[in-house]
Formats: structure tokens, C-alpha cells, sequence
């Protein structure tokens, strides 16, 4: 048995390695095609699963018609591999409509933020996700991104989240490394990093995984990281991380996803579009990107994979 299998039998639904995936576009529209031919090819390299329409996904740049399409073609695409769908916005009520809706789909679970913009208070944000998830037919997942939202949730909140049944796991971009490692000890969310630069120290806290953008690309060699470290194999495993690490860095050198598509572009796999007010990555990061890659490629320990 290989440490890959190892590591992912017997696991909870929200562990290991899932795709933030990119959406898409050719000349303004989303581009189902592409959506649906990348997310075949990742379901070949071991992941997880896939989150559709987080802020990866550009959801705030799809109107609610198109955000549900995307989740159409990434459902069929995945052919069984379990989906979860982001859910973001600061009017309840509409915010109830979409998790009401999303249960005539098959996901997995809802990637929830809280509020942004108008900034609740403590009370607010356990009001705002119990809601949510008295509402939701399946799983939540604490979507806490306090740069993004303008809200910290504190521990002290997540921990009484925590108690309520459908609230399953975190994708936890808190930047708070104590709340990280007081939500594991804790042990009733699964904790999965949303900052890949975390995703070697969270897993060895013992988090159960990561919704990552960067490992778009690399992807056997984010599923044996993994798989390593669930093993205790802290050696193999930091050696695999440095050599990942300068593209991890590469890929937010500028906002993502920018970079992410003009790779994914670069290897003809998408157009190198964003919607505005979202820019396309520099010439001078896609050289850096270029160049990344190829020494990645070159390494010995790298496994198949299309070149860039």
C-alpha cells in the first residue's frame, strides 16, 4: 500500500488535499469546457475533492445564474468526488435563498464567510452561521478570512460554532496560529488550511488538510505531501515542502489567481482572462512563474505531470 493510500482510507469527508479551482473565462463568458476538462484532470492526480465558487473561483465577479452553472459542469466533472460550494454575502436573507437552493444540488458541504464589509459583532457571527446551518441540507464549512470579510471570528466563537451539527469544518486563513492549534486540540471541526504557505505547519499540528489554489499545478506532489505527514514521515515530507515552497510563493507574489491562470493559460489549458477589476499577472511574475515551474520540473522526486 502506498503512503498516498494510506493516508487518504479512513479519513473524514473534509481532510486531505481539495482544489480551490479557478474559474474560466473566454471572452467575457464563463468557459464550461475548460472548467470541466481541468477539473478531470485534477480528479486523476488524487485530490480530495473541489470547492467551486470560492474567492479563487471569482464568485464575486458571478452573478448567482453563473455561479450555479459553475457548479453544474464541476459536479458532472468530478463524477463522484465530493463538491463543496462557497456561500458569501452581508444580506441574510439573500444569503438563506442560496443555501435553500443549493439543496436540490448533490455538494458536499458549504464554504460559508461571514459577513463582509459591515463587520458584526461576536453575537452577530454565531447568529449569522447557526443560521445558515439550521437552514443548509448538508455540512458547513467556517470560511474565516478576516482580511477579505473585515470580521475575526475568535476562538472563543468557533469553539461554540463547533457544538452545532451541521458546522463540520474550517478553512481556516486566520492567520492566528494559536486559534489554529486550540481548534485541533479541540478536535470537533476539521481544520483545513486556506493559506498554502501553512499547509506544512498545519498539517503536522495535525490538520486534517488544505483548500489550496497553488497545488493547481504539482498536484501528486501536494497529495504525497500529505500523505507524509499523516505518516509522521517529517523528513521526506519537509523535503518535499522546500521544493514546493518557491512556487507556493510565486503563486501569490501577485493577487491570485491571477498568477494561477496565466500558468494555466501558458500550458493551453484556460485563456489568461480575469474579470475587472481583477488584473492580469505582470510579464515580469509570468517569467518568474516560467522559470519556477521549470526548476520544479527538473527536479528528481517529480512525478507525471503536463510540463508548463
Amino acid at each position: 500500500m502506498s503512503a498516498t493510500d494510506t493516508a487518504t482510507s479512513h479519513q473524514p469527508l473534509f481532510s486531505g488535499l481539495w482544489i480551490a479551482l479557478v474559474t474560466p473565462f473566454k471572452d467575457g463568458a464563463v468557459d464550461h469546457p475548460a472548467l470541466a476538462a481541468l477539473t478531470t484532470r485534477l480528479r486523476a492526480d488524487g485530490v480530495a475533492g473541489f470547492v467551486a465558487c470560492g474567492s479563487t473561483g471569482e464568485a464575486a465577479a458571478l452573478d448567482k445564474a453563473e455561479q450555479l452553472q459553475v457548479l453544474e459542469t464541476v459536479l458532472s466533472a468530478a463524477q463522484g468526488l465530493p463538491v463543496v460550494m462557497g456561500v458569501s454575502g452581508y444580506h441574510q436573507g439573500q444569503v438563506l435563498e442560496q443555501v435553500r437552493a443549493l439543496a436540490h444540488y448533490p455538494v458536499a458541504g458549504l464554504l460559508v464567510s461571514a459577513p463582509h464589509y459591515i463587520r458584526p459583532s461576536q453575537e452577530g457571527l454565531l447568529h449569522w452561521f447557526r443560521t445558515l446551518a439550521d437552514a443548509s441540507a448538508v455540512p458547513l464549512l467556517i470560511y474565516d478570512i478576516p482580511y477579505r470579510t473585515g470580521a475575526t471570528l475568535t476562538t472563543e466563537t468557533l469553539l461554540a460554532l463547533a457544538a452545532h451539527p451541521r458546522i463540520e469544518a474550517i478553512k481556516d486563513c486566520g492567520g492566528n496560529t494559536a486559534k489554529t492549534q486550540a481548534l485541533i486540540a479541540d478536535g470537533r471541526l476539521q481544520v483545513l488550511t486556506g493559506e498554502d504557505a501553512q499547509i506544512f505547519h498545519t498539517l503536522a499540528l495535525g490538520g486534517a488538510g488544505a483548500i489550496s489554489a497553488c497545488a493547481h499545478w504539482q498536484t501528486p506532489r501536494f497529495v504525497e505531501l500529505m500523505a507524509l505527514l499523516r505518516l509522521g514521515d517529517l523528513p521526506a515530507a519537509r523535503h518535499l515542502w522546500q521544493a514546493l515552497q518557491p512556487w507556493v510563493e510565486a503563486c501569490f507574489a501577485e493577487p491570485n489567481p491571477a498568477p494561477l491562470k496565466a500558468m494555466l493559460a501558458h500550458a493551453g489549458w484556460m485563456r489568461n482572462e480575469l474579470r475587472a477589476p481583477m488584473m492580469a499577472a505582470s510579464k515580469a511574475l509570468e517569467q518568474h512563474l516560467q522559470a519556477t515551474l521549470g526548476a520544479l520540473t527538473e527536479s528528481p522526486s517529480q512525478q507525471s505531470r503536463p510540463e508548463a
